[in-house]
């Protein structure tokens, strides 16, 4: 019998939105159709109104896409109606996502789809916006005052598009000293704490309860792949593989620990417990496993076409057992992919994938964020996802919300209108 994972080949390329900001303007007509589907998630018509006048404002020419300015050039717009519509006035949210999935499921939906987890960082002046803190900021790569969200977003051989988000809440935010700020920015009562790893699993358990989003594959980068949490929520799902990024530092037995089990007597009770054989006691990082490796196990691959040609890195995989606090944990692969034009350049994965699963399974998975970051790039420069000047926290969701409902519009469009596909991310055979 063939291994499943033979038996399909998820090294298939993902397609770019190709839509020049000139063609969005022609877009206008239909977009009155995809608002409409929204209608009854809002009890009255001025939000419905104001929902149609937000999109078009995001999706317009306008260098600055924030309320003020889309309100004085959308016409029939007001910058107080939009204001009060954006942080104050209750959507239904649930049913909008509802059925946001739905529409993503008919246009990208594939069985061999990639769920995949990250942040983006927005660099804010003041303490006034929720969640707003000195916090590292990806963005820009380095510590400012700003806000952190973290996104989930689907990519499959038809497409890519975000799925969810969350605020993340530094913690300093649910002391006592921020009680009146937590107020002023409708922070719900209920709010607590959360690690940008526990806000993912809160929306992957969601999508999976929703059974709405096929998908076969979960990615994402170290946060994550360094969360226990984050990785025993992928496990839980039924036939579902993750790669996940971890960093150089991270301690493993290149092979399974061979261990003998020995008795021995505590407070008059028999107990056993494992030991393992001596040349095997220390576990070793995955950089030197890396630098150790001859090259006779380095696979060179091509994995895209660049502005200036083939895009080519060396891979290798071994599985090994990850160490927690000094015992054995979980068997996984590794995977190291390096530069063969600079070899200390040096990125390294996990994945959960099955024991015959090919090398040309964990390249493709190791460039899948490249649709996220595609996400967030053609958000911000289009759409102005960073434009966003609310300070409360149901004005933060419902921007977010806006931006990935505009987003996914735009692939609408493509796939509606016949565009012609162009791959972007390939795998050499």
């Amino acid at each position: 019998m063939i291994p499943e994972s033979r038996l399909y080949d998820a090294s298939f390329p993902i397609p770019k939105l190709q839509i020049d900001k000139g063609d969005i303007s022609r877009f206008m007509e239909e977009l009155k159709g995809f608002h409409s589907q929204f209608a009854d998630c809002f009890s009255r018509e001025e939000p419905r109104e104001n929902l149609y006048y937000y999109m078009v404002g995001q999706m317009s020419p306008l260098e600055r896409k924030s309320i003020e300015p889309i309100a004085l050039n959308v016409e029939s717009a007001k910058v107080r109606a939009m204001q009060h519509f954006l942080s104050d006035i209750d959507w239904d949210e649930e049913r909008i996502l509802s059925r946001y999935h739905g529409m993503v499921a008919e246009d990208l939906g594939d069985a061999e789809g990639v769920v995949i987890f990250d942040e983006s960082g927005f660099v804010k002046k003041g303490n006034d916006s929720v969640g707003v803190s000195r916090q590292y900021c990806g963005n820009i790569g380095k510590v400012e005052n700003s806000q952190v969200g973290v996104y989930t977003a689907y990519a499959s051989r038809h497409g890519y598009a975000f799925l969810d988000s969350r605020l993340f809440i530094p913690e300093k935010w649910f002391g006592e000293d921020y009680a009146e700020r937590r107020k002023k920015c409708k922070l719900p009562d209920d709010a607590s704490f959360n690690t940008k790893p526990q806000l993912a699993v809160e929306m992957l358990e969601k999508i999976v309860a929703e059974g709405v989003i096929p998908f076969r594959y979960v990615a994402a980068d170290s946060i994550y792949g360094n969360s226990p949490e984050f990785l025993d929520a992928v496990e839980k799902i039924p036939g579902v593989t993750y790669l996940v990024s971890l960093p150089p530092n991270t301690l493993c037995w290149l092979q399974e620990t061979t261990a003998i089990e020995k008795s021995y007597r505590y407070g008059g009770q028999k107990r056993t417990k494992n030991i393992r054989l001596e040349a095997e006691k220390k576990p070793v990082t995955f950089e030197k496993i890396a630098k150790g490796m001859n090259d006779y196990f380095w696979y060179r691959r091509t994995v895209s076409e660049g502005a200036k040609g083939p895009i080519t890195y060396e891979f290798m995989k071994r599985r090994v057992v990850l160490a927690k606090d000094g015992e054995p944990d979980r068997t996984v692969w590794l995977i190291i992919r390096r530069n063969p034009e600079d070899k200390t350049n040096l990125s390294y994965f996990i994945s959960n994938a099955g024991r015959s699963t090919r090398l040309k399974t964990f390249v493709w998975l190791s460039g899948i964020r490249w649709a996220i970051e595609q996400c967030f790039e053609e958000a911000k420069s289009d759409l102005g996802m960073s434009h966003y000047e609310v300070r409360k926290f149901p004005g933060w969701r419902h921007h977010m919300l806006t931006t990935m409902l505009a987003h996914f519009f735009l692939w609408h469009m493509r796939i509606r209108l016949g565009e012609k596909s162009t791959g972007h991310y390939t795998v050499a055979a």
